[in-house]
């Protein structure tokens, strides 16, 4: 099928039945749930623009086995030039959405096509792991399919490893084995935007120990399979919030969800890795996972951070202080901000490394300099706006203010 449009895959979510809980509710549609609208639209978007002539030459290519036209994400980078156009793709989607949808869909495609660069790991420990891995991957690239994941444990006791909880099957593990595949029971989190969502990619985070085996799992499900439960936060905004008033919040809300397995039959097809602790923990370390999605978070960090710099700058310029010393000092901490991490974010590429395996990997010590940047750089550019704009942003009246008729005029003019 190839790159997919904004109408399919909202159909696509439409066709789909998942249990879905919010606020105490369960969602029958979630393309109908005022909640989930605005968001799902967003994701629209970003699949248009594949189809956009303008983006389409940068943000996509076609596949060689297929002679379709795929997303970058799904690119298996060997050299600079595969990096820079996986790069154009965040770019691209990260702008459309002010780098504040974390887990778009190039989040999880990236995670993915790192897992089928590095199908030696699975092929190493079990041949039949790494022909799966390798024919899902292909699955959801020529869908062009958007994933979540869980791969955290839920808030229970965490000094004690999974087999010695309270409850075997507090901990996503295998109940059992079935000629058809594993049955699967227990929790994990944090599925961001797992309600609009095709499929979940569930894979094991360092830290299992020796008797963890039931919980060393690699899979994938559909998000809609039998006996999964997806249970939503409490959203962080009313289904109606003004775009007038907050043209943020009102579009860019990623729903995060605890998923709740109630012996889920996972299909030997879709089991990539089980019951190897070893091989569990040493799945980062060893195929750089982390890697090719920092770089995608990287580039949505800049473009979070360079939003918030400019509008500092406009509004210092539109109410007349950008003259002030030190309101100067402060644009220029930030404007410093910015440029350190887009100079790291080329570094990263410019000194790619190169794998036996013959995968690109952006370098890994400015990704993580980034990685330690980022949590102290975007507050401080909220900080530094919130101060300049004072009085100003806290008495802004409100949309319905300016379309009255009997305030618009005082209120354009003051």
């Amino acid at each position: 099928m190839g790159i997919r449009t904004g109408k399919a895959y909202i159909e696509g979510l439409r066709r789909r039945r998942p249990e879905v809980w919010l606020h105490g509710r369960r969602i029958s549609d979630v393309t109908a749930e005022p909640l989930f609208q605005q968001p799902m639209r967003e994701v629209a978007r970003l699949y248009d623009l594949q189809h956009d002539p303008a983006h389409q030459p940068h943000i996509t290519h076609v596949a060689a086995d297929t002679g379709e036209r795929v997303s970058n994400a799904f690119l298996r980078p060997a050299s600079l030039e595969d990096l820079r156009a996986r790069r154009a793709l965040f770019e691209t989607w990260a702008r459309a959405t002010y780098g504040l949808m974390g887990r778009s869909p190039d989040f999880l495609n990236v995670t993915l096509t790192a897992f089928a660069s590095n199908a030696w790991f699975f092929e190493r420990l079990n041949p039949e792991w790494a022909e799966r891995l390798l024919a899902y991957y292909r699955y959801v690239r020529d869908g062009d399919l958007f994933l979540t994941h869980a791969i955290i444990n839920p808030q229970n006791d965490r000094s004690r490893a999974s087999h010695q909880q309270a409850d075997p099957y507090l901990h996503l593990g295998v109940v059992r084995e079935t000629p058809e595949g594993l049955v699967v029971r227990g929790a994990k989190m944090l599925a961001t935007l797992a309600p609009l969502t095709d499929e979940v990619l569930v894979y094991p985070f360092p830290g299992l120990r020796p008797g963890d085996e039931p919980y060393a799992l690699a899979f994938a499900v559909p998000i809609d399979a039998p006996g999964l439960r997806i249970v939503c936060r409490e959203s962080v905004q009313p289904a109606r919030l003004s775009a007038f008033d907050h043209p943020l919040a009102a579009r860019f809300e990623e729903m995060d969800a605890i998923l709740v397995f109630h012996d889920v039959l996972v299909p030997w097809s879709r089991v990539f890795l089980y019951g190897n602790v070893e091989a569990a923990n040493a799945l980062y370390p060893e195929t750089g996972l982390w890697q090719q999605p920092a770089h995608q978070t990287a580039v949505r960090g800049l473009e979070k951070l360079t939003l918030v710099t400019a509008v500092a700058v406009k509004l210092a310029e539109s109410i007349g202080i950008d003259g002030f010393l030190n309101v100067q000092e402060q644009l220029g901490e930030l404007i410093e901000g910015v440029e350190a991490i887009r100079a790291l974010l080329d570094s990263a590429e410019t000194h790619w490394e190169k794998t036996p395996w013959g995968e690109a990997r952006p370098a890994a010590h400015p990704l993580e300099t980034i990685r330690g940047l980022m949590p102290r750089l975007y507050p401080r550019a909220v900080e530094v706006l919130q101060t300049l704009g004072a009085g100003g942003l806290l008495l802004s009246p409100t949309e319905g203010d300016f379309a009255h008729p009997e305030l618009a005029a005082d209120l354009d003019h003051y």
